[in-house]
């Protein structure tokens, strides 16, 4: 999983370097759709596998604001 996200990573990052170039240099429309669905893509894609990959194995309930979680933080202040 994490040489996937590396590899996504690195595609989006140049695709969008990409589009940046081709904005400025070639056609400004065809740069600005290159950037757009690099980001959407980015947004879609890369963003849910690396949450994911984060907090895979990981209880929410540790993280929530509970009242058993204020106060086990009450007695240890």
């Amino acid at each position: 999983m994490k040489t996937v996200l590396r590899f996504l990573f690195a595609l989006f990052l140049g695709t969008l370097a990409y589009g940046l170039y081709h904005k400025s240099q070639i056609n400004f429309a065809t740069g600005e759709r290159i950037i757009g669905f690099t980001v959407l893509g980015g947004t879609f894609l890369f963003l849910p596998l690396f949450l994911y990959h984060r907090w895979k194995g990981k209880r929410l309930q540790d993280y929530t604001l509970s009242e058993e979680n204020l106060k086990k933080m009450k007695g240890k202040g």
